[in-house]
């Protein structure tokens, strides 16, 4: 593999927040020598991460077109660079033999087998809820840097394959490389290992898949995937309880699953559930996590419980498991996450993001990390 590194800087510009629709709409305009399509819609464009006012991308293209690019590079890097709020801009051409993405549909019925231990995973930890909409895909995000922030070897599994958000909360975009056609080399930012059914699919693309075809595609994203040695590896999983669940329980040695709920009575009932449904799996609930526990106004101070307040932690009380922590709705957790940078990353030291480095300090003394 070659790559060629070309960095470029500008200064004296007004402090503007850049977005990654902005970069990504003046790649779009770029077009591809080889497809003749733009540079985003080919696939060239990889790995854009937009921090603050830097912007760093990868341009992976054939070695053997590598002159027909040497253009491309300087124009792509000149556009983001014009762009409102970008003070630096990092692009690197990269080389690589083309090969496909892998296919995560599966060639012929899964053999029936108990739980395998996923390679190189020290731990697995399912994150799930009973319904959508209580954050925890944000929680996910969260509590993997978090653990990385503790020095952990981390991966996060984007298993919540009807909305898969991760590789959006982490800054990953493009697609995963397969060296052989088989293995699954996955993604990795902010010290975190990923890997999602969102990165092999194009962007606005509905997965429509009945449930054979998801058992497959989740069984070769956690087998064949080549994650490395982990200590930890976090699976996002969907809402509700149903065959993705049923899936990682029976094909993986699932350690503990953390349950995610907002205190609001509705949710309450479904996070019930889910964690009735890890009891009849025989996957251990490491505890709860009360999401948008209270909520404080950034103008005034007023403190008020949106969704109500100490519901998590009643009920886990009542069904004897621990309650990790109460994350509070704070518009800095949404913003972060839609930047592509968990809070835990982009203001370590805000108190969002301590209460998320409790949760994971309590999981390694837990020996549960």
């Amino acid at each position: 593999m070659s790559s060629m590194w070309s960095q470029a800087r500008s200064r004296g510009k007004t402090e503007v927040a850049i977005s990654r629709d902005s970069v990504l709409d003046a790649l779009k305009k770029i077009t591809d020598p080889v497809s003749g399509s733009d540079i985003v819609s080919a696939g060239v464009t990889r790995g854009l991460n937009v921090e603050g006012s830097t912007v760093r991308f990868v341009l992976e293209i054939d070695p053997a077109k590598a002159e027909a690019y040497g253009p491309v590079r300087d124009t792509a890097e000149a556009a983001v660079r014009a762009l409102d709020g970008v003070d630096e801009v990092s692009v690197v051409l990269t080389g690589h033999s083309a090969k496909a993405p892998p296919d995560l549909k599966p060639s012929r019925k899964a053999e029936p087998k108990g739980p395998e231990k996923v390679p190189g995973v020290n731990h697995l930890i399912a994150i799930a809820s009973g319904k959508g909409g209580v954050g925890k895909s944000t929680v996910s995000a969260n509590l993997a840097c978090a653990l990385a922030a503790e020095g952990l070897r981390v991966g996060l599994l984007d298993a919540d394959v009807y909305g898969p958000s991760q590789p959006r909360m982490l800054g990953v975009s493009g697609r995963p490389s397969s060296p052989d056609g088989k293995t699954i080399l996955p993604m990795r930012n902010h010290g975190v290992t990923m890997m999602s059914i969102g990165l092999m699919t194009n962007e606005g693309q509905a997965v429509v898949w009945r449930g054979p075809m998801l058992m497959g595609a989740l069984q070769q994203m956690l087998m064949q995937v080549q994650w490395g040695a982990l200590d930890v590896l976090l699976v996002d999983l969907p809402p509700g309880t149903g065959d993705v669940q049923m899936t990682l329980a029976q094909k993986a040695q699932v350690d503990g699953a953390i349950i995610v709920s907002t205190p609001q009575d509705i949710a309450l009932l479904d996070a019930r559930k889910g964690i009735d449904m890890f009891n009849q799996l025989k996957v251990p609930v490491l505890g709860m996590i009360e999401n948008m526990s209270t909520h404080i106004c950034s103008n005034c101070g007023h403190e008020e419980h949106v969704f109500g307040h100490g519901g998590v932690a009643a009920e886990a009380e009542k069904l004897g498991v621990p309650l990790l922590a109460e994350i509070p709705l704070h518009l800095d957790i949404r913003l972060a996450a839609d930047g592509g940078a968990p809070i835990v990353v982009s203001k370590p030291d805000s108190p969002q993001a301590q209460a998320f480095r409790d949760i994971a300090r309590k999981l390694i003394k837990a020996g549960a990390a």
